[in-house]
């Protein structure tokens, strides 16, 4: 792994963790470049909508907690798999990719949730 594609990976937690503990535009301000393509359904396009959604997250909901289960870089892309515990006990798991530009700052994230069931038919952990 290139130096810069480990300094993506450490850069995606830190981008991540900060935003979701409820200090988004101090995220935005250190780690996203000029444009942010985001494909989650729910945040639109842009710098100002992903801090906004995120503060109203942090409002709405104070108290979650995320766990960062595993992380994978490759070139520009950064993936991370994240445990998370929301108010009322609702856990999910999640998948988020980040892709960089050539100055090392996120410009576009994709993103899969999905609650935690109570019973899997396999056994087997989200993890």
């Amino acid at each position: 792994m290139s130096k810069q594609t480990e300094i993506n990976r450490q850069n995606a937690i830190t981008y991540y963790r900060m935003a979701y503990e409820g200090h988004p535009r101090k995220a935005v301000e250190l780690f996203v470049g000029d444009d942010y393509l985001q494909h989650n359904p729910l945040v639109a396009n842009g710098k100002e909508a992903f801090m906004a959604y995120f503060e109203r997250m942090a409002r709405d909901y104070p108290g979650k907690s995320i766990e960062f289960v595993r992380s994978v870089a490759e070139d520009d892309l950064v993936a991370l798999h994240t445990h998370q515990v929301w108010p009322g006990d609702e856990e999910y798991v999640t998948m988020d990719f980040f892709r960089f530009d050539d100055n090392g700052k996120i410009v576009e994230h994709w993103d899969a949730v999905q609650q935690i069931p109570d019973h899997t038919e396999n056994g087997n952990l989200m993890y």
